[in-house]
């Protein structure tokens, strides 16, 4: 686990990514052991989207905040919320699922990670501790199914994933998971078959993804 001291930010530092924010309070969370929140997520959401996988136009990273909406509404509303991103154009869909029941503010417990493949006509679910999200995906799965009119004979897939040795480190679980299979499903054209990832990236990632936002602070892009 990365822990470090507190980076040397001004109280107002924003890092502006796309349409992502983070704030100080949010990259302290890098330093754990902390639960990640909603913005750290979609920021790194918005970082494979706009730098690792730069050009794949066949891959969306939900933004949580979306994901949530659309969890609260009914099926026949949801593509208020997924046709502005494309989403029937895209071969595959991530969504950092949440276990918090409301839409109005934020919240919950636990995260896990929703992988919807036309590559392997499949929604897969990669959760770091087994049963935890079961329901969420399962129903969050067949508002997926009605949007995009496909009925998948095998439901929601419980992928066998990673599992996590700590009560804080979901989100981290989720971010490793969701740029390993992107990078798994661009070369080999499939989820099906993707290895679990090695312990010591998840490990790592706290400092990676802080050595990635000083590094856009050095560069000017926080303000």
């Amino acid at each position: 686990m990365y822990r470090s001291s507190s980076p040397n930010l001004d109280s107002d530092t924003t890092i502006c990514l796309g349409d992502s924010l983070l704030r100080k309070q949010d990259i302290e969370l890098l330093l754990g052991p902390s639960w990640l929140n909603d913005t750290v997520i979609a920021f790194y959401f918005e970082y494979l989207e706009s730098n690792v996988f730069k050009g794949n136009k066949s891959m969306l990273c939900v933004p949580p905040q979306v994901t949530q909406c659309v969890k609260m509404i009914a099926a026949n509303e949801i593509g208020a919320f997924l046709e502005p991103l494309k989403a029937h154009k895209k071969n595959l869909i991530l969504f950092a699922l949440n276990d918090h029941e409301f839409c109005e503010a934020a919240g919950g417990t636990h995260w896990s990670l929703l992988v919807f493949s036309k590559l392997d006509s499949k929604i897969y679910h990669f959760d770091s501790c087994p049963g935890l999200n079961r329901n969420q995906a399962v129903e969050f799965g067949h508002k997926l199914f009605t949007y995009f009119g496909k009925h998948f004979q095998n439901g929601v897939v419980e992928a066998n994933c990673l599992q996590q040795n700590n009560n804080y480190d979901c989100g981290v679980h989720v971010l490793c998971n969701a740029e390993h299979i992107i990078q798994f499903a661009t070369r080999f054209g499939t989820v099906e078959g993707c290895p679990i990832i090695d312990q010591r990236v998840v490990s790592g990632f706290r400092k990676k993804m802080l050595d990635i936002v000083m590094n856009m602070v050095a560069k000017g892009k926080g303000y």
